[in-house]
C-alpha cells in the first residue's frame, strides 16, 4: 500500500518540477526579452546623440566581454555576471553567452552603414520582432513549425506583426512594411540561434535603405 502511495504522489512530483522549470524559462526569457525591447529607445538616443551612444555601446560590448572571459575562468565582475547568469540560456551554461555581443554588434553595425530612417527599421525589428517573437513562442506556441529547431506558429506571426507595425510607424509605407516584416520572418524562422541579432537589423536595414 505504501509504494503504490508512493506511485501516486511520484508523477504530482514530476508535473511540479516540470511546471518549475517552465516557470523559470518564461522568467528568463522575459528577461532577455525585455533587454531586447529596451533597445527601441536607441534610434531616438542615436539622433539626439549618436557619437557618445556609439562609444557607450562599445564600451558595453568591450566590458560584458571582458567579463563574459573571466565568468568563464571561474570570476565574476558585480552586476554583469550576475545579470549574464540571470539571462542565460540552458544552452549557455558553461559557454561564452554570445547574445549581448551579437545584440550590440548588430546595433552599432546598422547605425553606421545605413541611414537614419533603415537603420532605425532595424533596430526597431531586433527589438520588438525578435524580442516579442521567441517570449509568444514560449508563451503560446503550440503548433511547432518543422525544420526550424522549435520555432512555432505564434512565433512567427507575432515577429511578422511586430515587424510590420514598428516598420509602418517609420515609413507610413505599408508595401515596405510588408516586404520588411516578411524578411524578418523570415530570418527569424531560421535556426541563427544569437547570430540573429546581428542578422535582423542588418537584413532589414538594408531592404529598408533600398526600398526607401
Amino acid at each position: 500500500m505504501a509504494r503504490k502511495g508512493l506511485n501516486k504522489k511520484y508523477p504530482c512530483e514530476k508535473d511540479g518540477i516540470v511546471r518549475r522549470q517552465r516557470l523559470n524559462d518564461i522568467a528568463k526569457e522575459l528577461f532577455r526579452k525585455s533587454i531586447h525591447v529596451c533597445s527601441a529607445f536607441i534610434p531616438l538616443l542615436l539622433h539626439y546623440a549618436r557619437i557618445p551612444l556609439l562609444f557607450a555601446l562599445t564600451a558595453t560590448l568591450l566590458l560584458y566581454s571582458v567579463a563574459e572571459f573571466l565568468r568563464l575562468k571561474g570570476k565574476s565582475i558585480p552586476v554583469v555576471s550576475t545579470i549574464t547568469a540571470a539571462a542565460a540560456r540552458k544552452r549557455d551554461e558553461n559557454r561564452f553567452v554570445l547574445g549581448p555581443v551579437t545584440l550590440c554588434a548588430g546595433i552599432i553595425l546598422a547605425a553606421l552603414l545605413f541611414e537614419p530612417f533603415a537603420s532605425s527599421i532595424g533596430i526597431y525589428a531586433l527589438a520588438f520582432g525578435d524580442g516579442l517573437a521567441s517570449l509568444a513562442g514560449k508563451l503560446f506556441g503550440k503548433v511547432k513549425i518543422p525544420l526550424t529547431q522549435g520555432k512555432t506558429v505564434a512565433g512567427s506571426l507575432t515577429c511578422f506583426a511586430a515587424i510590420f507595425v514598428s516598420c509602418f510607424l517609420v515609413c507610413f509605407n505599408a508595401k515596405i512594411a510588408l516586404c520588411v516584416a516578411s524578411v524578418g520572418m523570415f530570418i527569424e524562422l531560421l535556426p541563427l540561434k544569437d547570430l540573429d541579432n546581428l542578422f535582423i537589423p542588418l537584413v532589414l536595414g538594408l531592404v529598408a535603405q533600398s526600398l526607401l
